[in-house]
This record gives structure tokens, sequence and C-alpha cells, in this order.
């Protein structure tokens, strides 16, 4: 699993189990044989995603632009899926359980699989290799459509309710 950590103390380490809790899920997979082993596949199937398409940062025009707006805080309607096939980069969430809001830092490499729930607070950073080539996985057609924390009505909408409701009241 990718390492965790709290980016304002970073030799705190975020666990699995706490992650659970925040509700990602993370798998380790063989990006070098993932069409040919199955186990993607059986995610994929498991969890209905049946649409993907790849991001490669060596062909983004105007990757520092596209950067900033990865880099806002957001939330997205759906799960957010990346499968690392190649490179690295850092997924920020927020953890606000127990009254808190501390940002963890998820370093991400080749072969991670993570997915974040929809209403998660998180953005997207390169690490310094400024290279990543990421799968991106749906349920359906895909739509990518960022809710800036920002907005004051982002806290209102339903993947955001939702998501307060699952992970952010259950006194864990």
């Amino acid at each position: 699993m990718p390492h965790s950590y709290y980016i304002d103390s970073p030799s705190e380490s975020v666990f699995q189990a706490e992650l659970d809790s925040l509700g990602l899920l993370s798998w380790k997979l063989d990006a070098d044989n993932y069409d040919k082993d199955g186990k993607l596949d059986a995610i994929c199937k498991e969890r209905n995603y049946n649409y993907k398409d790849f991001v490669d940062s060596t062909k983004i025009p105007n990757l520092q632009e596209k950067l900033a707006i990865f880099f806002e805080e957001h939330i997205h309607d759906d799960e957010e899926i990346r499968f690392f096939v190649d490179g690295s980069g850092f997924f920020d969430i927020r953890d606000q359980r127990k009254g808190q809001d501390r940002w963890v830092r998820i370093e991400c490499q080749k072969g991670d699989l993570i997915i974040l729930p929809a209403g998660i607070y998180h953005r997207f950073n390169p690490d310094d290799k400024m290279f990543f080539k990421v799968m991106r996985l749906f349920c359906g057609d895909p739509v990518w459509t960022p809710w800036n924390r920002i907005d004051a009505a982002t806290d209102a909408r339903p993947a955001r309710r939702k998501y307060v409701d699952t992970f952010l009241q259950t006194g864990a």
C-alpha cells in the first residue's frame, strides 16, 4: 500500500486502517503485467468500472496550468480511481475526523491503484520527477468534474453530504 503521512507532521504515518476509515481503498498491482494477470480486471468487474483512459504527463499540453487545476482542493460526485502504470505523484486527502482538518499525503508509485470515495476533499500533485502515467477508471461515461472547496455550495452537494454522513459522523 502507498506510504501515507500527515503533511504537517511527515514523521507521523497514516496507516491503512486510518485510510480505510476515510473511505480510501488501495491495491498494489503489477504495472507491467496488469493486462495479463487478471487482478485489475477482477477489481473492475467487482466495482463495475467499464471505461478507462490514460493520462500521461509527458503528453499534457500546458502541463503547469493543468497541474494548478489538479492541485486546487476539490471533490467529485463519483469515485476517483487512478492506477499508476508508470511514474509517481501525491494524492492529498483531508482527514476531517474528530473535528480535525489535516492533509494526509499518499505517495503513489508505479503499481499503486487508489480509489478516493466520492465527496472527499483531495488534490493531486506530482513529485519532483514531474512524470506520471495513470489509468483513469470510471463507471459508465467518464465524468471528471471538480467541485472546488472554495465554493460554499460544494459542501451541500449530495456526494459531499453522503461522504460526511458515512465517514465523518461515525465517531471514527
